[in-house]
């Protein structure tokens, strides 16, 4: 069953592409892009935003972080008076006044971002944002009941953040997931170091299990040194970091100290003044 006349996307990203597919079921019309740069995007291209705004219920604003305020301005020049569709954009770190422009022009507006990471297979991406939380943020109750209808449609979970907690809400996923990721490369690059050929098939049954039992029990999941108290061992890392892979250095003592911090360990230690 249709939801929308027609559903418009902005952009022809990642995002944009997963959005077009995972909402295609649900507009009466194939979804309509307008894009700078639309590239492979595999969706109708309408050459003119206005062409966008004008026959769309629902546009969605998927650029970069920093090209929504400009987008916004840009498509609230083209609605016409009197229309009043719903327009969302996906940005982890804004809320809905972003989309102030637009708003004052008549249009309903939210943020929806989808908590996961998007790697170019929009397939895949639909089939996870099915079991993904949103982030919702809407102007007004009504905004913010279609942003969770449109959460529904695309099989996720709506959870409602206070515009003024949104920049805290996208620091702490960027800590989870592309903290992540350096983390992941700094240790294969130092077991590489120690002569480990394939790092990844070493790491991925400690890191699953550890991040299962951290998702599962929190900060109870800890093990290792410095719960133990084992600080000498923790020294001869240090060393060894220092003399073999100097660049894993600074981000290792960074994370020990917030372990130590998080443990109450707040003394002054030999460890410590070797950490700071």
């Amino acid at each position: 069953m249709t939801s929308f006349r027609q559903i418009g996307i902005i952009g022809a990203g990642r995002v944009a592409r997963a959005l077009a597919l995972g909402l295609a079921p649900h507009s009466a019309a194939t979804p309509m892009l307008w894009a700078r740069s639309p590239g492979q995007s595999g969706i109708a291209v309408t050459p003119r935003l206005a062409d966008l705004a004008r026959q769309c219920d629902v546009i969605a604003i998927a650029v970069s972080d920093d090209a929504v305020a400009s987008v916004a301005a840009d498509l609230a020049a083209t609605l016409d008076e009197g229309r009043a569709p719903f327009v969302f954009h996906v940005s982890g770190r804004s809320g809905a006044a972003i989309l102030e422009p637009l708003r004052a022009a008549g249009a309903w507006t939210a943020a929806i971002h989808p908590a996961m990471t998007f790697t170019g297979d929009p397939q895949t991406e639909v089939r996870r944002m099915a079991a993904t939380r949103f982030a919702v943020t809407g102007s007004s109750p009504e905004a913010s009941a279609e942003a969770r209808r449109i959460v529904e449609r695309l099989g996720g979970i709506a959870v409602e953040i206070a515009e003024e907690r949104r920049p805290l809400y996208h620091a702490a996923l960027c800590h989870a997931s592309n903290h992540l990721v350096t983390l992941m490369e700094g240790a294969s690059r130092a077991l590489q170091g120690a002569g480990v050929d394939d790092p990844a098939a070493l790491l991925a049954p400690l890191v699953r299990a550890a991040l299962d039992n951290s998702l599962e029990h929190g900060f109870a999941a800890l093990s290792g040194p410095l719960l133990r108290g084992d600080d000498r061992t923790v020294e001869g890392h240090l060393d060894a970091l220092a003399a073999d892979c100097p660049g894993l250095l600074p981000a290792y003592r960074a994370m020990a100290l917030a372990t130590l911090d998080t443990l109450g360990r707040t003394e002054p230690s030999e460890l410590r003044r070797k950490l700071s």
